[in-house]
């Protein structure tokens, strides 16, 4: 209202939030139906799954998505600006798979009690939603002492290997279906060609593909038939009483759920630093602070997983996207968490067609890494993006390893070491990426201005996150990386001798 009075307009949605909505739906829309999978095949039941857990996420989901979108027009006011996009924000897939693979399927290993093991899960996901909050009283401070190299190149190894790799393998896999939409997509964000009838790419794509997977057969109509019998209202409901019984039995999984809301911390604060090179500043305390009560508020009512700022900001500025598809993503994955209409939308439109739309945002996060920072730093750009590819890579080693899903993880692991000796490092380099990426930038770019004091003191989280497990480790713990924090502090002491080095013979010049 402040804004219409002094003459200035924030339009409520533009053209560029329907490519955006696309976007973002289609990455929530995976992470739900793997939520829905794992859960139902680990044996909780459908009331569980689809009457507490999915409506438990999708007031998670709403109230992030409302808060960023309020604050995309707050700065657009403030700033008199139309192009501010709000922070994507969504289910978190790293710690869906963390919580599901070492909280949620041990406990029901251990008890076969499907309703404990969730009660456990929503336990770990209230604990990591208040640590992720809590970092947003010092989430500023970082910002401002960690180079910008080191927080976009983090985002941008994440953003080649599972956003773009990880989407573009499904296109070549059925091209019949996706390469109509990738070209529609391609065509309209690389070349900034308007298409026929002032369209946005994203529903040519989805239309088009759609109505090529059912042409061709590959949809099936029986299973759209079934799908629709699992429509009906669900609410939600308050899991205070679960909460407390859960954290009775949650001690042995805080060294998962405590990481996992720093890792979410340090990686939206990544994500607000990528916005800010994009051009949209946003202020990193209520930003910060709002993941961690998205998160807390998923927890309250039966939701496991928690929820977090999505890395992709430039790529849904460079969709056009403003605040309106932040909303519009709020509002109908809350319609499809407590209907039951994910099933049925899965069975209507092929996810090929959406997943040009993700690999153009992939695309666009690594090309800003190194478009926004300094020419002379791309090389330490380059060295962040080997972390989060090394661990794209170890994890479809242990996916063909473990096929058929009996083995334990540190069995799998053992066996990649022996079959292939000369990459069993990447068993060590390839955990905590989000950590070692940004720490391993840091010293490089301070390398490149010949700054070594600083390059060592961005050494020392190496070797603390190190010792404790948090990264080069499978498992947080004391010792846990082996040799590797050792390696780390005689690197460190290198670094420093340089320092005193280069200091005596300046002086003595």
């Amino acid at each position: 209202m402040k804004a219409i009075e002094k003459g200035f307009h924030v339009p409520l949605m533009v053209r560029g939030d329907i490519d955006g909505f696309i976007g973002l739906f289609v990455d929530n829309l995976v992470n739900l139906l793997l939520i829905t999978g794992l859960c139902l095949s680990l044996g909780m039941s459908a009331e569980l799954v689809f009457g507490r857990i999915l409506p438990g996420t999708a007031l998670s989901v709403l109230a992030g998505n409302v808060f960023y979108a309020w604050q995309a027009r707050r700065l657009a006011s403030r700033e008199r600006r139309t192009d501010v996009t709000a922070l994507p924000y969504g289910i978190n897939t790293v710690s869906l798979f963390a919580y599901f693979s070492f909280i949620i399927a041990p406990v029901y290993l251990q008890t076969k009690d499907a309703d404990l093991a969730w009660k456990v899960g929503v336990a770990a996901c209230l604990v990591s939603g208040i640590f992720e909050g809590l970092g947003a009283f010092v989430g500023e401070r970082l910002r401002r002492i960690t180079p910008r190299a080191a927080l976009l190149s983090t985002l941008a190894g994440i953003a080649i290997a599972f956003i773009a790799l990880n989407h573009v393998f499904p296109l070549w896999e059925k091209p019949l279906i996706a390469f109509v939409p990738l070209a529609f997509i391609l065509i309209e964000y690389f070349s900034h060609a308007k298409l026929p009838f002032g369209i946005p790419a994203g529903l040519y794509a989805l239309t088009f593909g759609g109505v090529i997977a059912w042409s061709t057969g590959v949809m099936d109509g029986g299973a759209l038939a079934r799908s629709l019998e699992g429509v009906a209202v669900y609410v939600p409901s308050p899991a205070v009483a679960e909460l407390v019984q859960g954290f009775g039995d949650i001690l042995p999984y805080l060294g998962i759920a405590i990481p996992m809301g720093i890792l979410s911390f340090f990686g939206t604060l990544q994500n607000i630093e990528s916005a800010a090179a994009a051009g949209d500043e946003f202020p990193a305390t209520p930003a910060l602070a709002m993941n961690g009560i998205g998160t807390m508020v998923g927890a309250l009512f039966g939701s496991p997983f928690p929820t977090t700022v999505y890395i992709g900001h430039p790529g849904w500025k460079a969709l056009g996207a403003r605040s309106g598809y932040s909303v519009i993503n709020g509002a109908v994955m809350t319609v499809i968490c407590m209907t039951g209409l994910i099933g049925v939308i899965a069975s209507l439109v092929p996810l090929e067609a959406g997943y040009p739309i993700l690999l153009w945002i992939g695309i666009v996060i690594t090309a800003q890494a190194f478009q926004s920072t300094p020419r002379e730093h791309a090389p330490a750009v380059a060295l962040g993006l080997l972390p989060a590819i090394a661990l794209w890579g170890l994890s479809l080693l242990r996916q063909y390893v473990n096929a058929g899903g009996s083995r334990p993880a540190s069995e799998v692991d053992t066996l990649i070491a022996t079959a292939l000796p000369h990459l069993k490092g990447i068993i060590a380099f390839a955990e905590g990426p989000l950590l070692s990426a940004m720490f391993l930038t840091a010293v490089g770019v301070y390398l490149i201005e010949n700054n070594f004091l600083k390059a060592f003191y961005w050494t020392l989280p190496l070797v603390v996150c190190a010792w404790f497990g948090l990264i080069h480790s499978p498992a947080v713990g004391f010792g846990m990386a082996g040799w590797v924090p050792a390696g780390y502090g005689m690197f460190a002491l290198v670094v420093l001798a340089t320092h005193f080095h280069m200091a005596q013979k300046n002086s003595g010049t």
